[in-house]
């Protein structure tokens, strides 16, 4: 456990649950990995941070009815256990495993894990919506990808995978850039 957090608690809908490590920040909160003392889940809390590239209204309401459209598709993601609405937290279940960014990093990327993205977008575009395809969304657990974000928008042409995604799938000057950037 990483000292930062070494007493740190947070609760959803009054059930308590031990902070073990910060997982990432996204435009829409921090995302934790969290105990109830025998398994592990991901605990986010909404963060009302600005952000200049991206409009939000209602972020909490944004993930549930996403992650509801998600599932609708069956895309593979974790599963929402609970809400807490008053202290704006999401509880969901923990995919260990790798992120396509780490897996990209480590030279150890698949041909399998672009062809299961691929699968997901002919089903994403099939319902007209486009995700969030930055490699730190997906993780690998077993050889499947998970996206483990909820976040989902309409399609268009600009955000898909094939025009914006791919170029963080591999080591572009793109992702080389975000790497340094980031100090990876």
């Amino acid at each position: 456990m990483e000292k930062a957090y070494e007493n740190k608690r947070m609760l959803v809908n009054e059930k308590e649950y031990k902070i073990r490590r910060l997982l990432g920040k996204g435009k829409g909160g921090y995302s934790y990995l969290a105990q109830d003392g025998s398994k592990e889940y991901v605990l986010k809390q909404i963060h009302h941070e600005p952000c200049d590239y991206y409009q939000f209204g209602n972020k909490l309401e944004a993930e549930i009815n996403d992650y509801h459209r998600l599932k609708k598709v069956g895309i593979k993601m974790p599963v929402m256990i609970d809400v807490d609405s008053k202290s704006e937290r999401i509880l969901k279940e923990y995919i260990e495993g790798r992120t396509i960014y780490e897996l990209i990093l480590r030279d150890e990327m698949q041909p399998a894990y672009m062809e299961q993205v691929r699968d997901m977008c002919t089903a994403l575009y099939a319902a007209n919506i486009n995700i969030d395809y930055f490699p730190t969304n997906f993780v690998v657990r077993n050889g499947e990808i998970y996206y483990i974000d909820f976040e989902c928008n309409e399609y268009t042409e600009e955000w898909n995978f094939e025009n914006w995604g791919i170029s963080y799938w591999s080591k572009t000057p793109e992702f080389l850039q975000y790497a340094k950037k980031t100090g990876d």
